[in-house]
């Protein structure tokens, strides 16, 4: 499957509907951002039941401040809607497969279960 461009507009539903969501930060005039988009795309073409989007920093001003990027390229996994990795700095093609095959791995009840937690535990501190 190709990249998908990734925008304010479908951003959301793209995350609601997919299991697995890799979200590339970039920007055109990014070096390092051009240097790992071959690394992505043939990452997208391996795994093609994961969603690979792009979000062009540029146009999407709006999009990349609510993640508060500061430094591009960054790279976000989401699965099941909660966000596993957020870091910014290219990936070498196998340290981007590592972290597909650990994503794939992740114990999604568990992680459910502890946001759920922390959120209970919030709501009782703001009380």
């Amino acid at each position: 499957m190709a990249t998908v461009e990734l925008t304010k507009d479908n951003f959301e539903q793209t995350i609601e509907d997919n299991d697995i969501v890799l979200v590339d930060f970039w920007a055109s005039w990014c070096g390092p951002c051009k240097n790992f988009s071959p690394i992505y795309e043939e990452a997208s073409e391996n795994h093609p039941d994961i969603v690979f989007g792009k979000v062009n920093t540029e146009e999407e001003q709006e999009l990349a401040a609510s993640f508060q990027i500061r430094s591009i390229p960054t790279l976000m996994l989401f699965r099941q809607k909660v966000v596993l990795f957020s870091q910014a700095g290219a990936l070498q093609g196998s340290q981007l497969e590592e972290l597909i095959q650990k994503a794939r791995e992740v114990d999604m009840e568990q992680v459910h279960k502890e946001v759920a937690e922390q959120q209970a535990q919030q709501g009782g501190e703001q009380q």
